[in-house]
């Protein structure tokens, strides 16, 4: 199995620019705690987003990250549990054909991917795993 680590994709001339447009259900973790998403692994800390996407999934985005990336959907008072939509950030993808492994940052939770997924690098040392139906369905190439 390929091990990416937490790969700086901004460098790799095979990766691609792409941009997220999701609504996504949200709660707020009252404690420290992990969930299971389809791919690994997520610990999340007290106060960290559990996000719910459009596609079933679910992970986590601490709370510095999230307050910085989502808005709330009308309906929702920001901070409160409900829905949200993600704001349109650029970021770097590269689809891998084969098995790999990605750690969300280094030395964090490691993510497996299947032939055909893609790796994801949201920031610096902030890297994730979208499976590729998922890939297809929420994320757009963006223009160099």
């Amino acid at each position: 199995m390929l091990e990416l680590g937490c790969p700086d994709l901004a460098t790799d001339p095979a990766s691609i620019r792409v941009a997220k447009d999701e609504v996504v259900a949200v709660e707020f973790a009252v404690s420290d705690g992990a969930l299971q998403s389809a791919v690994g692994l997520n610990r999340y800390a007290a106060g960290d987003a559990l996000v719910s996407g459009s596609t079933a999934d679910r992970w986590c985005v601490s709370r510095e990250r999230f307050d910085a990336k989502y808005r709330p959907c009308e309906g929702t008072a920001p901070g409160a549990s409900g829905r949200y939509r993600n704001l349109p950030v650029t970021v770097f993808a590269k689809r891998i054909d084969e098995p790999f492994r990605i750690a969300r940052r280094p030395g964090g939770d490691v993510l497996s991917g299947r032939a055909g997924d893609w790796a994801v690098q949201y920031a610096a040392d902030d890297c994730g795993l979208v499976d590729a139906a998922r890939f297809a369905s929420v994320y757009r190439r963006v223009a160099e």
